[in-house]
């Protein structure tokens, strides 16, 4: 009797497990469900806008923990956080075929719009771009993707590329890529157009330098003389790249004219005018000359500093100008000498009226000095901070203006 009441408990007993062990499952069937689009963010909290711990492709498994409004919380992947319940299904229910499930948030990732292709293998990035670790704008930047680099494409989705560079995989916009050998649609970048052939300018000023650079700062190659013939090879930021004989070199393009310049010389109070530069004797030609353009050369010698920094004390463009350093600089390479400071330059030269004022001219103000550039306008070296620059006559230093002298 005893013998058949446990086999009886076994049997119950037996029974039981096999009940729970079916009731286990079926809990455990009841609590899986796939992903039911092309791909779904795993997000830290139920909310769109929370950051994104892992994505999921259709028909991925994830187990669900529980129901919060319009998402699910699951695990999945040893991770666990939150999925909108629009973007997966339970008890293996089969997707939609368009793939498309209504929706009734603004999921920023656009996970339920209409797939874009594109072809997949080798491409080329247009521009440098943030791989990014996630399909999503704000997602995490894994590395920079250069310029004409060479990608492998190996997924498509809504307007983004699953992208590999050696080693690295992420995701970049499907714009910024174009099909290797493709150019059809790729918008150019606008380029400067060569110039047809080469043409022929001729130097303006009396001295001009021709550096190794596009550089005031540059190793000067050759000084060259008014009216050299230069042959002009390209143009660009006010540098003209030129070919004097067999060395080439820049040139401020200030200092470059189309036509030859006319020099003239004062004899006994009379002008004489030629169309083309006397020969002169090397004695001659060490001596300043007076030319009636004289004082434009001054003008376009001085422009080519523009852009050097102010530094007291300062009296050469390697190291800078102050006010009265840059005036002697300047009409020191005409063979004028002028006093150090801005007072001893006040009194040298001619005295000029406004009105009167020419290009070249010594214009004076209280404890300063510049040079007229013509158009109520002069060039000068301002105070610290700033550079050699041009400026209203009235603007190099309000109220102070004194007057003028002719020293050339």
């Amino acid at each position: 009797m005893k013998s058949e009441m446990n086999i009886k408990s076994i049997v119950i007993i037996a029974a039981v497990g096999i009940i729970s062990l079916f009731f286990i499952n079926m809990s455990l069937a009841a609590n899986t469900a796939k992903i039911n689009v092309k791909t779904a963010n795993l997000r830290e909290t139920a909310d769109e806008n929370a950051k994104i711990l892992e994505q999921f492709s259709k028909n991925d498994e994830v187990e669900i923990l529980e129901k919060q409004e319009d998402w699910y919380k699951v695990k999945a992947k040893g991770i666990t956080g939150y999925i909108r319940q629009d973007l997966i299904v339970e008890n293996e229910e089969p997707a939609q075929s368009n793939n498309t499930v209504p929706s009734t948030t603004n999921e920023k990732t656009d996970e339920n719009q209409p797939i874009e292709e594109t072809e997949l293998g080798k491409q080329k990035v247009l521009e440098d771009t943030k791989l990014k670790i996630v399909p999503v704008i704000n997602a995490t930047d894994i590395i920079e993707v250069k310029k004409e680099q060479e990608v492998n494409v190996i997924e498509t989705i809504n307007g983004w590329a699953c992208i590999e560079v050696e080693t690295t995989k992420g995701w970049i916009r499907l714009e910024k890529l174009q099909k290797e050998n493709d150019t059809a649609d790729v918008p150019q970048e606008p380029q400067q157009q060569p110039e047809s052939e080469t043409k022929t300018l001729y130097v303006s000023a009396s001295s001009v330098n021709l550096r190794k650079e596009a550089s005031t700062n540059s190793e000067v190659v050759e000084t060259l003389t008014t009216n050299t013939a230069v042959e002009v090879l390209a143009e660009s930021n006010g540098w003209s790249q030129v070919k004097v004989g067999e060395k080439e070199g820049y040139i401020s393009s200030t200092y470059l004219s189309e036509n030859k310049q006319t020099t003239t010389s004062r004899s006994s109070g009379a002008r004489r005018t030629t169309t083309a530069v006397e020969t002169k004797t090397e004695e001659q030609q060490t001596a300043p000359v007076a030319t009636s353009n004289k004082g434009a050369e001054v003008v376009a010698y001085a422009k080519q500093f523009i852009g050097t920094k102010y530094k007291y004390g300062g009296t050469s463009p390697s190291t800078g100008f102050d006010c009265s350093g840059f005036t002697s600089y300047v009409y020191k390479h005409f063979g004028v000498n002028l006093p150090r400071t801005s007072g001893g330059q006040s009194g040298v030269g001619t005295a000029v009226s406004r009105s009167n004022l020419e290009q070249g001219d010594l214009v004076i103000y209280s404890g300063h000095v510049a040079i007229y550039v013509g158009g109520s306008q002069v060039i000068h070296a301002p105070k610290p901070g700033k550079t050699v620059c041009i400026v209203s006559i009235d603007q190099a230093k309000p109220g102070s203006y004194q007057g003028a002298r002719r020293v050339i």
